[in-house]
């Protein structure tokens, strides 16, 4: 049983709803913060990465968090950022390439993580959770979203969408070429009351992004009930729940800077002898992120397409056991028989010999990175099926890093969720 909440939003007033809203804090490094609020000097990554507007102080020092609560303090009280008056929720719509996704904002209670209502197939790293759950309870707010998926028992999704049929949104704003963002507010009892009901037919939820996020909120939960400083807002996290088949998942590419002691036909041989079939692609259609396999996939089979010296491979073998859920997955695999074994990548999360590069971005760009000498190999993956995704959380076991790139890509600073 789900239980979701309803909350009273801050969110850009609506003069400023194009300058406020930015990409998530960990899509971008501290640098590429600075130059998005020089363009946009209003950017909600003056609050979510307020280290960008500190240059020379590191990013766990104390200051780092006072200045983004003095900066989210500040909005408010400009009228930039404004509460809305009554505890609602939000219908989130995000259009891209013609593709539409509608999800529900809400709160879930942090008590739902820890008894694995909300379940989970990453592990999170220690340091990303401090550095959330000090930014977390110092500005006293949800800054970002959770994305969870749920089961749709079958109605759940066509009345969200019908909600804002007709309906003008309440805040909208683009973000990259040709990708709209747009939050509609639920407020009439009814309807909130419905939805809260709906959700309490679905057993569980899983998170898609936001692990880190979610685990700090957990964290300032129990840290301010140990303190004395404990609210019920404080116990309940911002989500924004998407029906599982309602979403897309792209495989997440991998970038190596160099083959080690192999020559490209020492690293051919290589895989060859380690039983992989290997043949050239030929062109790939650059502008698009998918590679469609040229193995038949009748069988249980391991497939990506490595980019080496201008050329697309296709490598591929037969999966040894497809009943073990993570390690017939191919980012497993890749990592432990390729990577690990014959490259020396041992630290998937730490190398700096590995670099990651989402899957929604075209493939030409990979090329370009490899061609340009920066990289030595380029590994394009194929996406992991949702369902996957969800049998692997169910059963505990937790995915290798970097092993899915969910859409839609959510902003910060569209809605938050104050906890104080």
């Amino acid at each position: 049983m789900v239980q979701i909440y309803r909350f009273a939003a801050v969110r850009p007033g609506q003069q400023y709803s194009e300058e406020i809203p930015s990409v998530p804090y960990d899509v971008v490094t501290v640098t590429e913060a600075r130059e998005c609020i020089e363009k946009k000097p209003l950017s909600f990554l003056r609050v979510s990465r307020s280290d960008a507007e500190l240059p020379g102080v590191a990013p766990d020092d104390e200051r780092v968090y006072q200045r983004a609560r003095e900066v989210f303090d500040a909005m408010l009280a400009d009228g930039e950022m404004q509460r809305d008056p009554d505890p609602g929720m939000y219908i989130y719509r995000a259009t891209q390439n013609g593709e539409e996704f509608v999800g529900l904002v809400c709160c879930v209670a942090t008590e739902d993580y820890e008894n694995r209502r909300i379940r989970r197939h990453e592990l999170t790293r220690y340091d990303k959770e401090e550095d959330r759950t000090r930014h977390i309870d110092t500005v006293g707010a949800n800054t970002g979203l959770v994305f969870l998926l749920y089961r749709d028992p079958g109605e759940i999704f066509s009345y969200v969408r019908s909600l804002i049929e007709g309906v003008e949104p309440d805040g909208s704003t683009t973000a990259g070429p040709g990708v709209l963002h747009q939050v509609y507010r639920v407020t009439d009892e009814e309807v909130v009351s419905r939805l809260e009901d709906l959700f309490l037919a679905v057993p569980e939820t899983y998170i898609a992004d936001g692990h880190h996020r979610a685990k700090s909120a957990v964290n300032v939960a129990e840290r301010r009930r140990d303190e004395g400083r404990f609210t019920e807002e404080a116990g309940r996290f911002m989500v924004v729940l998407f029906a599982h088949d309602r979403v897309r998942i792209h495989g997440y590419s991998r970038l190596v800077t160099d083959l080690g002691n192999y020559t490209l036909p020492g690293f051919i041989g290589a895989l060859l002898r380690s039983g992989w079939d290997i043949r050239p692609y030929g062109e790939v259609g650059t502008t698009g992120y998918y590679i469609p396999p040229l193995t038949s996939t009748d069988t249980p089979t391991h497939v990506m397409h490595f980019y080496l010296e201008r050329t697309w491979y296709e490598v591929s073998r037969p999966i040894a056991d497809p009943a073990d859920l993570v390690g017939s997955l191919d980012v497993s695999v890749l990592q432990k028989d390729i990577l690990e074994r014959m490259l020396g990548i041992a630290d998937p999360r730490g190398d700096p010999r590995l670099h990651y590069m989402g899957g929604a971005k075209p493939l030409s760009e990979l090329e370009r990175l490899v061609d340009s000498g920066e990289y030595a190999l380029a590994i394009a993956m194929q996406p992991v099926g949702v369902e996957t995704v969800l049998a692997i959380a169910d059963a505990d076991g937790v995915m290798p890093p970097k092993s899915t790139w969910f859409e839609p890509k959510l902003l910060s600073g569209l809605v938050v969720h104050t906890i104080d």
